[in-house]
């Protein structure tokens, strides 16, 4: 089973040695790790110089989805694993995953749970934001539940489903999610194998308000363009309570969104979301309910 590792970067030249190193420590190494260097302008280059046993890519700033699909691009390996260079892998987790899928050759995509770090401290994660395993798609409408430093992705699975949508400043990764589960089971290792850090303020979600606004894109996607991606959906669901989940989830969304956007006096974005969940609600009701088939 080959392996490439995909680290993103982009000026995180004190943290990116985490991440590495974590890599390159892997009781079940990989066969490659390709660092994507995303334009950085602090001391990154001089950091990835240091490392022999890594492949760095070098291009100019183009976000973090064009820097995840650049490394897909270039990499070699039948099995893909992200790692985000503010986050660190435990010893064994590519072990753990090798394992489940050396025991479940039909899953084609797995992640394992994680510890979540604030500042210095360990926090518990809620309820809602445990990760799960199987048919998932109906329980990621309200939010993520898949980490991109905690999956292993067969290669073949991009190739049905499309790369990480560059039009996404944020919530690239919730996008596609949604639509890898809508056909794949999501295999789950329950052991906590990656640390997330977070609190820091050049994370994309402390930077940007209202990141429900790309959310509400990706489900759109489910709406207006259901066969675009691998031909619909599986048949492990209903379409039409899956169609009524989605959009009982746009409208909840544009409602909070069109609600922050008045509190701050933004007329352009408060129209624009007050208007979406007006018509979807009409959809709902069954106006314009149209088979997802």
């Amino acid at each position: 089973m080959k392996i490439c590792v995909i680290i993103p970067t982009f000026n995180r030249s004190s943290v990116v040695s985490r991440a590495i190193d974590s890599a390159l420590a892997q009781t079940r190494p990989p066969a490659e790790v390709i660092v994507v260097d995303d334009g950085s302008t602090d001391y990154s280059a001089h950091v990835l110089d240091l490392y022999n046993g890594i492949r760095v890519i070098s291009k100019r700033n183009g976000g973090v989805s064009h820097a995840r699909n650049s490394g897909i691009r270039a990499s070699r390996g039948e099995w893909l694993a992200f790692l985000d260079s503010d986050d660190e892998w435990l010893p064994k987790k590519l072990e753990a995953q090798v394992r489940y899928h050396t025991e479940n050759p039909s899953v084609l995509i797995s992640q394992t749970e994680e510890i979540w770090i604030r500042g210095s401290r360990r926090v518990n994660a809620r309820k809602k934001h445990r990760k799960q395993g199987g048919w998932i798609f109906n329980s990621l409408l309200p939010l993520s539940l898949v980490s991109p430093s905690a999956v292993m992705i067969h290669r073949s699975v991009f190739e049905d489903v499309g790369l990480f949508d560059e039009g996404f400043p944020v919530c690239e990764d919730y996008d596609l999610w949604l639509r890898i589960s809508k056909k794949y089971y999501i295999g789950l290792v329950p052991e906590r194998l990656i640390i997330k850090y977070g609190g820091r303020s050049d994370q994309l979600s402390r930077k940007l308000w209202g990141m429900d606004r790309w959310r509400v894109r990706a489900l759109e996607k489910h709406i207006h363009n259901p066969g675009e991606f691998a031909g619909g959906f599986s048949e492990s669901y209903d379409t039409v309570e899956t169609r009524w989940a989605i959009l009982t989830e746009i409208i909840r969304k544009s409602n909070i969104i069109a609600k922050g956007a008045g509190k701050r006096k933004n007329n352009e974005i408060f129209t624009e979301f007050s208007a979406k969940a007006q018509y979807y609600r009409k959809l709902i009701q069954g106006q314009e309910i149209h088979c997802i088939r």
